[in-house]
């Protein structure tokens, strides 16, 4: 239980976290003598409103607001292989659904040639609450990241200009870009917001945890304590693992290295941001190992070990990771909190057929 919490308080807080797409609505009325407000505009059917119930509101970018046919375009776009320099690697070769979206449990992602990354393929659960985006946060938001890995010299290798000639000469894309966007240009803009809008439904809200929140569960009394360690200063990890979503989508030096890297600095060159990496969502960690921005731990296990010891005393360290002291977690605690996690686990998230390459099992071909 949430400390402080009753299981009914609890219910009638969270209600159903049931993943809704509904359409917009609203309603106005006169006043007095004055004449009524015009009535609001029909409700769009092929707007797709991302709703989870209990969870903070989805805030879409006003110009690229989410429809049935965009997240099918963006969908199919996400794993067509067209996208690289050799038509070999899509972003879904990269951030595979049985994995979380992530890479296969490689610690370091293959470019298009066989090219080794330095840094692990994040996870891409629950994106549609995220700001700023890669593991130093260099792009803005969703857009900016789906733009980034095509020109990429060590990933896909390719240039834009070329991959919407590829994609404008396949006679079945112009149509869907008609469908999504209103006339059948192909454009690099229209592509990444499609690729962008597919991500924003990438949306996770069924594990065990969700469960018990809506009493359909309960904890085993060794998850119960993990819970209990997670959410007090016992473990100490939900000031950046906050409830629901899992992260504070913001950036954190959690002791990994002394002298660190550069992390966030990369991108704002302040002496404070050094270090600091994105902090990835807890829900469906168990799919998405190895862990840490450079894929280092290879089990959850030791993860725990890492905080569990205080990390390295970097000069911006998170005063959350407890340098010199350390959790002092015994071998049950670091296997309750363990068991605690694996309640984020959304398997219905990892199998979901909306998810799934398109152009596999029967479904439209290349």
């Amino acid at each position: 239980m949430i400390p402080g919490w009753s299981r009914s308080r609890l219910a009638t807080t969270i209600g159903s976290l049931t993943l809704a797409f509904t359409l917009g609505s609203g309603c106005g009325g006169g006043k007095g003598t004055e004449p009524p407000p015009p009535p609001p505009p029909p409700p769009n059917p092929d707007q797709v409103k991302l709703l989870v119930p209990g969870f903070p509101a989805i805030v879409q970018p006003s110009d690229n607001l989410a429809t049935h046919q965009g997240v099918a375009l963006g969908r199919r776009l996400f794993y067509d292989p067209r996208l690289s320099l050799n038509n070999s690697q899509s972003c879904g070769s990269c951030h595979a659904p049985a994995f979380a979206f992530s890479d296969h449990g490689r610690r370091f992602s293959l470019g298009a040639e066989g090219q080794v990354g330095d840094r692990n393929s994040p996870a891409l659960v629950n994106l549609a609450w995220s700001g700023n985006v890669f593991w130093n946060g260099r792009a803005e938001h969703i857009e900016a990241q789906a733009l980034q890995p095509v020109e990429n010299p060590i990933e896909m290798m390719e240039q834009w200009p070329r991959v919407v000639a590829k994609l404008a000469a396949d006679p079945a894309y112009p149509p869907l870009f008609r469908a999504a966007f209103g006339d059948d240009e192909v454009t690099a803009d229209r592509a990444v917001k499609a690729i962008a809008q597919f991500e924003r439904t990438l949306l996770s809200y069924n594990s065990k945890y969700d469960r018990i929140l809506r009493g359909e569960e309960s904890f085993t009394p060794g998850e119960e304590r993990g819970y209990n360690m997670f959410f007090t200063e016992k473990a100490d990890c939900f000031h950046c693992h906050v409830d629901y979503l899992f992260t504070d989508y913001g950036f954190h030096d959690v002791g990994l290295d002394n002298p660190p890297e550069r992390g966030r600095a990369e991108v704002t060159n302040r002496p404070e941001d050094i270090g600091r990496h994105k902090v990835p969502t807890l829900r469906n960690v168990v799919f998405s190992a190895p862990y840490m921005h450079d894929g280092r731990f290879a089990t959850l296990r030791d993860v725990i070990d890492h905080y569990n010891r205080g990390g390295a005393g970097t000069p911006n360290q998170s005063p959350f990771v407890h340098f010199g002291r350390g959790l002092n977690l015994t071998d049950q605690d670091k296997q309750d909190l363990l068991d605690f996690i694996l309640t984020l686990t959304d398997s219905s998230f990892v199998t979901n057929p909306a998810f799934q390459d398109p152009f596999v099992d029967g479904l439209p071909s290349r």
